[in-house]
């Protein structure tokens, strides 16, 4: 059976305007044309959508599923006619992403690049925050799509699996550890560190695990970059807390050694969030879509 959007949005108008004059004046049609458009569509479904009263019209049981569908295909449609405009410059989409230090350095700039090449009309802004700010951010809606932390209990939003993190020491390559090639954080507690800005999620994580064992982290130089932290270090300013990714990418110039933590907490799965799939643009799902593997130009991530 064929239905017209124009049909679609008079029985929505009336069912929320509560009588056909009222729709007819808002939509605007006149009110004749209002009402045989409205019999017309009831006779070809065979039944009544309202129940005409004197003091208005109200939606019959058949009348409210229809509503119901109604409502969802109107909303469908504006969604295309966003997303259509949106690809032919007509309109800028924008999409608001949050996600920890790791996810930020060394997984996103890859992922977003082919996505963003792909969708030319989109804005995207990217922060970074705490796991835990993210979550409450996406749950709040101040955000569309957040990365961050798997190991936190999310409620009240949808999550999808991004990559696995894990967290080494990288320290000079004639360091102590260096020849174990593995430790608890505990026993790196006394050596010096360099360290991110302390605003960084990442350092503030890293400073309160230490704080957690009773030896708050000597930080001796804090450096902007994870590029800046792996020179310092081969320099052998300090030992310091990086991404896996990003130190082994480091290693590989630089007179250092990666050392493996073996706490627990140092291997984490990174997770996407949203507070439903359905309430992002057509763009934001795509970027989901690209972030978790499904995009079609998505590839796979490699340390920054």
């Amino acid at each position: 059976m064929h239905f017209d959007l124009t049909d679609l949005r008079l029985i929505v108008a009336v069912a929320d305007a509560g009588s056909l004059s009222r729709a007819a004046a808002d939509f605007p049609i006149a009110l004749s044309a209002a009402s045989n458009r409205l019999r017309l569509l009831e006779q070809r479904l065979g039944m009544k959508l309202f129940e005409r009263h004197a003091d208005g019209m109200l939606p019959t049981p058949a009348g409210r599923i229809a509503l119901d569908h109604a409502r969802r295909v109107i909303a469908e449609a504006q969604q295309l006619t966003q997303a259509l405009d949106g690809l032919a410059g007509r309109q800028r989409v924008s999409v608001r992403l949050a996600a920890n230090t790791v996810a930020n350095s060394t997984f996103l700039p890859p992922a977003l690049g082919p996505f963003l090449n792909d969708f030319p009309e989109v804005d995207l802004q990217v922060e970074e925050r705490s796991s835990r700010d993210i979550l409450q951010a996406v749950q709040a809606g101040d955000i569309d799509i957040g990365v961050l932390d798997g190991n936190l209990a999310m409620q009240d939003v949808v999550s999808l699996p991004f990559r696995r993190d894990r967290l080494v020491l990288l320290v000079p390559q004639a360091h102590a550890l260096a020849a174990r090639g593995h430790c608890l954080f505990r026993g790196a507690l006394g050596f010096a560190f360099v360290g991110m800005p302390e605003e960084r999620a990442m350092q503030r994580f890293v400073e309160e695990m230490a704080t957690v064992l009773g030896k708050p982290l000597t930080v001796r130089v804090r450096a902007p970059s994870f590029f800046a932290i792996a020179q310092l270090v081969a320099q052998d300013v300090g030992v310091a807390v990086l991404p896996e990714a990003a130190a082994q990418r480091h290693s590989g110039t630089l007179p250092v050694a990666i050392v493996t933590l073996d706490d627990g907490w140092a291997t984490r799965e990174l997770r996407l969030c949203v507070r439903t799939l359905e309430g992002l643009s057509a763009q934001g799902r795509q970027l989901v879509a690209y972030l978790t593997g499904a995009g079609t130009a998505n590839q796979p991530a490699t340390g920054a």
